[in-house]
């Protein structure tokens, strides 16, 4: 589910946020009651925010029950506190709350205050969301050192060095890679969808600069408008987080979408995003740790839709060997001819 469901927060909860930023709140719980964002429990702080954290959050997370928890930090930014949103979803709690509570955080965020949220992290089991889990996941939100222009230039020197061999429209990159250095709005985009601030981040290379630039974002998109983002005269990467219900489990997919319109593009834009596109994905997945379920390549952006995006992800298993199908013989050969064998005694002299 990837629109808002029109849940908001009650009256309590608001006045809630306002009151809570004076340093006497270390975390709350939000739930949805009655069809809207309530105050659970809350505790004020007593130690250092790494020492309540563990004593404070673990309490919080209820078996089979998603909810939120806002955790707050000692550090200060942007006029208060910073805060950590922990979405808690168990694995064997209802499917419809899971997508509930899903489609609702966007609008927590924006009541709340999504300045205020320094880290997000999501978990469905306790393990997740502990302090432990919180270093974990900060460590791989963590992004590389960005090369100077020097070091890309050595890079790319090196690479070039490798015997290659270029096909323009083949699918099978055998090219080893040109590498482009993102942006820094490009790379904190990214992060922001890692930690599911976005769910959809479109990608665009300069090609008179030779980085890569951010093109455009989406805090939430439904598959029906997923098509309309796709340039019909240009190639484009896309990340995006498909949010679904499959045989009774709900899943995030992350999907890496390169969409190429083919001869519509110059062939030196097809050169460069075809032998650009594994140094990207190399980058999500090892550099910034983004699990990507599918990677995905489309001529234009009609082909993206729910159907295709889940047979791409759940393909169904074919069963049954199909038979084998005897070739048909060539066109116009005529008749075919009758032959019997002779009697005893036919044919002989």
């Amino acid at each position: 589910m990837s629109h808002q469901t029109g849940i908001t927060a009650n009256e309590e909860l608001l006045s809630f946020f306002s009151s809570c930023r004076n340093g006497d709140v270390r975390a709350f719980a939000v739930t949805i009651e009655d069809e809207a964002l309530s105050l659970g429990t809350w505790k004020p702080p007593h130690k250092s925010w790494e020492e309540d954290y563990d004593p404070v959050v673990l309490p919080m997370l209820k078996p089979k029950q998603p909810s939120y928890i806002l955790y707050r930090l000692d550090s200060q930014a942007h006029g208060g506190y910073e805060w950590v949103l922990i979405s808690w979803s168990p694995d064997d709690s209802p499917v419809r709350q899971k997508m509930l509570y899903a489609s609702t955080k966007a609008t927590l965020k924006k009541e709340f205050g999504a300045a205020q949220i320094k880290d997000e992290i999501f978990g469905t089991v306790q393990d997740d969301v502990s302090l432990d889990g919180l270093h974990r996941h900060r460590k791989s939100a963590s992004a590389p050192v960005p090369l100077t222009a020097r070091e890309e230039e050595i890079n790319e020197i090196k690479k070039q060095e490798v015997g290659v061999d270029i096909s323009v429209d083949t699918k099978h990159q055998t090219m080893a890679g040109i590498s482009f250095p993102l942006v820094p709005n490009a790379l904190q985009a990214i992060k922001n969808f890692t930690t599911g601030n976005l769910q959809y981040v479109q990608l665009k290379i300069d090609m008179s600069a030779e980085e890569i630039k951010l093109e455009s974002t989406a805090e939430s998109l439904a598959v029906s408008g997923l098509s309309s983002r796709v340039p019909d005269s240009a190639a484009r990467y896309h990340l995006y987080r498909f949010d679904h219900n499959y045989e009774g489990d709900f899943f995030h997919s992350v999907l890496f979408i390169y969409s190429m319109p083919g001869y519509a593009c110059p062939i030196k834009e097809r050169m460069l995003y075809s032998s650009s596109k594994n140094p990207v994905i190399d980058l999500l997945e090892n550099g910034l740790n983004l699990v990507i379920a599918k990677k995905l390549e489309i001529g234009e952006g009609s082909e993206l839709t729910e159907e295709y995006l889940l047979d791409e992800i759940h393909p169904k298993q074919n069963l049954h060997r199909p038979k084998f199908a005897k070739p048909k013989g060539p066109a116009n050969r005529g008749a075919k001819r009758l032959t019997k064998a002779p009697k005893d005694g036919e044919g002989n002299p």
